[in-house]
């Protein structure tokens, strides 16, 4: 299998030993992947609070017709930027012109470089971004917990007797009006983008906390899942 990697700016493709064909083109060239890239980034909320920053490799596949299929993170933090920057990959999709010729078993790999509000995160050092990250790692279990719990509730099969210790949890973890607020703001902008799916999983995420404040969005653009 053909393994290509994409940069930004410049594009830099590494061409066969013994033959060099066309290669894929952003429409627009380089610097308009650039822009839509950087246009489509909603900042994970986890990562925007904690002023976490980092390059995410994706690699991805293009067919015929320029869609990309087979996305994944090839190298990532293990936290919400990876999930932001295989979205927007995926947005570029329908974006690429594919040359004849072009074999579309090809991986292409492209960096999405995040960077935190600059005036807030200016002095957040290293060491703190990094237990950030593993604080992300290790709040799963907990999230999970509550998300489990109130999934159960909705369908009549939760231990109500363990409603207090959820609530806890949910304090523990940040899971408030001011979360749920900004929650709503960064699925609008993935509405916005025609990332309806996306939005889907930030409103059921809404949910799945305990708020009903996602609810009308659920039922409108998400089957009342």
């Amino acid at each position: 299998m053909m393994i290509k990697r994409l940069f930004i700016s410049p594009i830099v493709m590494l061409a066969s030993t013994f033959a060099v064909f066309a290669q894929p083109a952003f429409k627009g060239g380089p610097q308009a992947l650039s822009v839509f890239l950087k246009s489509k980034i909603v900042y994970p909320e986890y990562s925007r609070q904690n002023c976490i920053s980092g390059t995410i490799d994706v690699a991805f596949k293009l067919d015929k017709n320029g869609r990309v299929a087979d996305a994944k993170v090839q190298r990532g933090l293990g936290i919400d930027l990876d999930d932001e920057a295989l979205r927007v990959i995926k947005l570029t999709s329908g974006q690429w012109i594919v040359p004849a010729d072009y074999v579309t078993t090809t991986t292409l790999v492209q960096p999405i470089r995040f960077d935190p509000e600059t005036n807030r995160c200016g002095n957040v050092s290293a060491a703190n971004m990094q237990a950030a990250i593993d604080d992300y790692k290790n709040r799963q279990e907990l999230e999970n917990a509550v998300t489990n719990y109130y999934i159960n509730k909705y369908k009549g099969k939760a231990d109500l007797s363990k409603e207090q210790y959820i609530l806890t949890l949910k304090k523990q973890l940040g899971f408030d009006d001011e979360l749920i607020s900004d929650l709503l703001k960064q699925a609008n902008e993935k509405l916005k983008q025609g990332d309806k799916e996306s939005a889907c999983t930030d409103w059921n995420f809404i949910r799945n906390i305990g708020s009903d404040k996602a609810d009308s969005f659920i039922a409108k653009y998400c089957g009342g899942r």
